[in-house]
C-alpha cells in the first residue's frame, strides 16, 4: 500500500464488535470504537439474531484515512453487519486510504456481512484487506460487496486512480476462497471484454454451502434480465457469485433474494 501519512488530517479509526449467545438470543458481549464511529443499538431479528450498524460521523473516506474493523461472532450467535449509507471514497491529491477487516466466526455461528455499495470518486485510491476465519463446517457466512464505477452523474465513470480489494476466507486452517481485485482505470480497459463490459456496478457474493441451492440461485439470476453474472461452486462446496448491473438497488435486491436462501 502507498504511504498514507502524507496527509496531516488523515485519521486512523477502529471498530470492535464481539457477539455471544445467552438464553437463546444473540447479544453484544463487547463493543469498542474510535471517532468518527459509533455503534447503533442492535436490532433484534425474529430468529434470535441481531443486526448491528456502525455509524460514521464523517462525510466519507479521505486521503490518509486508515480503518481497522474487528468482528468476533461467538459460538451459536447470529450477527448481521450493516452500514448506514454508501461508502464514499473522496478525491485525493496523491496518497490513498486503507481498510483492514478481521473476522472470526465460531462454531454454530452465523455472520451476514451486508454493507452498502462503495463509490470511488475521481482521483481516489483505496486499498482494502479482509480476512475471515470460520471455525469449522458449522460456521456460516454470507458476504456481499458491491462496487460502483464512480459518480456517473458527475462524469466520473471509472475516473478513480485505484481500487484494490483482497478477501481471504479460511475454514479452520484451509483457505477456501480468495479474491484479489485491483482496478487501475488509467491502465485497464474498464468498459471492455472481461471487465465491466458496459455495466456500471459489480457485486461479489460469497456464501457457505447451504441446502445445495445452486440451481435456485441460477433461477434468481435469470429473473433479473438487466443483470449478468454467474455462480460457481467451489472445491469446498461453498458458492461464489459475480454479478454486473447498472443500478446498485437492483444488485441489492438480487442479493437480498439470495440471502433468503442462505438464512432458511
Amino acid at each position: 500500500m502507498e504511504n498514507t501519512g502524507v496527509n496531516q488530517f488523515g485519521k486512523t479509526s477502529s471498530v470492535l464488535i464481539r457477539s455471544g449467545f445467552r438464553e437463546g438470543r444473540t447479544i453484544l458481549e463487547d463493543v469498542a470504537f474510535t471517532a468518527p464511529y459509533k455503534i447503533m443499538a442492535p436490532f433484534e431479528k425474529e430468529n434470535g439474531g441481531i443486526q448491528v450498524m456502525p455509524l460514521c460521523a464523517s462525510a466519507g473516506i479521505m486521503k490518509g484515512d486508515c480503518q481497522e474493523f474487528t468482528y468476533y461472532i461467538g459460538k451459536n450467535s447470529n450477527l448481521e453487519i450493516l452500514s448506514q449509507s454508501f461508502d464514499k471514497i473522496h478525491k485525493m491529491d496523491g496518497g490513498c486510504a486503507s481498510r483492514k477487516i478481521r473476522i472470526q466466526v465460531e462454531e454454530n455461528a452465523v455472520l451476514s456481512y451486508y454493507p452498502q455499495p462503495v463509490i470511488p470518486f475521481a482521483d481516489s485510491a483505496f486499498d482494502s484487506d479482509m480476512e475471515i476465519r470460520l471455525a469449522d463446517e458449522t460456521s456460516h457466512l454470507f458476504l456481499l460487496d458491491i462496487l460502483t464505477c464512480g459518480r456517473c452523474a458527475y462524469n466520473e465513470r471509472f475516473a478513480y486512480r485505484r481500487f484494490s480489494s483482497k478477501i481471504r476466507v479460511y475454514r479452520g486452517s484451509r483457505l477456501i476462497y480468495r479474491d484479489n481485485t485491483r482496478y487501475e482505470p488509467a491502465l485497464m480497459p474498464m468498459e471492455g471484454i472481461g471487465m465491466y463490459e458496459g455495466y456500471t456496478h459489480m457485486a461479489n457474493i460469497f456464501l457457505t454451502a447451504c441446502n445445495g441451492n445452486e440451481d435456485e440461485i441460477w433461477t434468481i439470476l435469470d429473473s433479473f434480465p438487466d443483470c449478468e453474472g454467474g455462480v460457481t461452486r467451489l472445491a469446498s462446496g461453498d458458492l461464489a457469485l459475480r454479478v454486473f448491473g447498472s443500478r446498485a438497488q437492483t444488485l441489492q435486491a438480487l442479493a437480498a433474494r439470495i440471502k433468503i436462501l442462505f438464512e432458511r
